[in-house]
């Protein structure tokens, strides 16, 4: 099992670190102490901060888990396997735990549990604490791909954390939504074939919205693992953009 543990880092960017023994990746400052990040597999993560565990489409079981606690904060981005597993999240909301997800994800859950789930839509915004959570459009734009992210479904994730704003995909293109980010900290950026988007796309979308740090997440497509140093490559016309690989498989 995955042992992991909490970094106790000041306010700055962190450069990658791994901690022997661990799969403890990586760490984002913010107004409020650091984000830790642990990813799990594909476009399943974990993060704490300021003494909260944050577990972002958890599936598999609890096992993965179990270092953790219960978490939280759970959000859910979309309806698909890879994504949603309402028995996961059964094993490990507590009765504290707050679920987010789309209208969609919630009609997955047993009707017995749909009332758990706060369900906020693209656009819209709620609060947890102190901080925010925004629902950011996640959709395919070509039409061949339509048939597996439908607009207004799925979401994205934007959120606020002690000042630092964390940008999560979900399984889109390079949508408008995306473009038009500001002031994103951190971004985690999907690409997988046929599913989602080509790297260049990605890339693309990445430069244009300029968060300071991004991560490539959910890159495991029919084809294989998309081209992570094709990624790098482009997003280097903009230096100021720093591209951060943790292992996710």
């Amino acid at each position: 099992m995955k042992q992991f543990f909490v970094s106790a880092a000041a306010w700055v960017f962190l450069a990658p670190m791994v901690i022997a023994g661990s799969s403890f990746d990586d760490t984002i400052a913010t107004g409020q102490g650091p984000l830790t990040i642990h990813p799990v597999e594909h476009a399943t993560f974990v993060m704490q901060w300021n003494g909260k565990i944050i577990a972002v489409d958890p599936i598999g079981g609890a096992a993965p888990f179990e270092a953790f606690g219960k978490p939280d904060l759970i959000l859910i981005t979309d309806i698909h396997g890879d994504h949603l597993s309402a028995d996961t999240v059964a094993a490990l909301a507590g009765p504290s735990t707050i679920i987010v997800g789309p209208s969609a994800v919630a009609e997955k859950f047993p009707e017995a549990d749909r009332d758990r789930v706060k369900v906020v839509a693209n656009g819209q915004s709620v609060e947890w604490g102190e901080s925010t959570i925004q629902a950011i459009a996640a959709y395919n734009l070509t039409a061949e791909r339509q048939a597996f992210h439908a607009k207004g479904r799925g979401n994205g994730y934007l959120l606020t954390l002690g000042g630092t704003r964390i940008y999560i995909s979900g399984d889109t293109e390079d949508i408008p939504e995306m473009r038009a980010l500001e002031d994103i900290d951190a971004a985690f950026v999907c690409m997988n074939l046929p599913y989602t988007m080509e790297v260049p796309a990605a890339a693309d979308a990445v430069l244009e919205f300029k968060p300071k740090v991004v991560f490539p997440y959910h890159y495991r497509g029919k084809g294989g693992m998309s081209d992570l140093d094709e990624f790098r490559s482009l997003v280097a016309k903009n230096p100021a953009i720093e591209v951060r690989i943790l292992d996710w498989y």
